[in-house]
């Protein structure tokens, strides 16, 4: 009887490591989502407003972690919007890109959570063309399997610039790269947390 108490509970404890191994592999939709929010984290800090009214590098912040009356002004004015990023400068402003038809809108909160203006060019530099993955430069599927060893390449875009960025993962994670237009790796870019939320009303 122990001895079956003994192997049951062991069973058990493969039964829960195996499930949470799987819940932790990144499904396709999770590295979209990671590649855009990318996207517009780096659009929302080179945006030319971002630069104008806003002091040092932008940090990510948790969706559920904004102020109210953020949260608020976003859903009286873009219902339904999704949130691809939230990040906060060294003043406490606030800078929050969002995606609600098809558009993508970034905007600017001061201090105090108060609106001050939409970001300039977030639409366009946000947005990422799709590449197949049989299209990418050699050069880029080769720095992958020579630096990223057990990772495949899921997804790929350019955005406006003509920079690549690369969704890859392996059995437990994912990454999001960037590649400058003629192939040449740029960086590992911050993903930022809890994207693709919706904010509801």
């Amino acid at each position: 009887m122990k001895k079956s108490l003994i192997l049951l509970t062991a069973l058990c404890g493969l039964f829960l490591a195996s499930c949470q191994q799987q819940d932790a592999i990144p499904s396709d939709d999770e590295i979209l989502n990671s590649m855009e929010a990318s996207s517009a984290r780096s659009a929302a800090s080179s945006d030319t407003i971002t630069k104008q009214k806003c002091k040092g590098k932008l940090t990510s912040v948790e969706i559920t972690s904004l102020a109210a009356s953020i949260t608020t002004y976003i859903n009286t004015n873009y219902a339904g919007a999704t949130i691809k990023f939230a990040g906060k400068d060294e003043k406490g402003q606030t800078i929050v890109g969002l995606e609600l038809n098809s558009v993508r809108t970034g905007l600017l909160f001061d201090a105090n959570g108060v609106f001050v203006q939409k970001l300039e060019r977030f639409g366009e530099k946000s947005k990422l063309t799709k590449v197949e993955v049989t299209a990418l430069p050699a050069s880029i599927t080769t720095y992958i399997t020579a630096n990223y060893a057990g990772f495949t390449i899921k997804r790929a875009g350019t955005n406006t610039d003509g920079n690549y960025i690369i969704g890859i993962k392996n059995d437990t994670d994912h990454k999001v790269l960037r590649f400058d237009a003629t192939g040449k790796f740029t960086e590992e870019m911050a993903i930022p947390p809890h994207t693709g939320q919706k904010k509801k009303r």
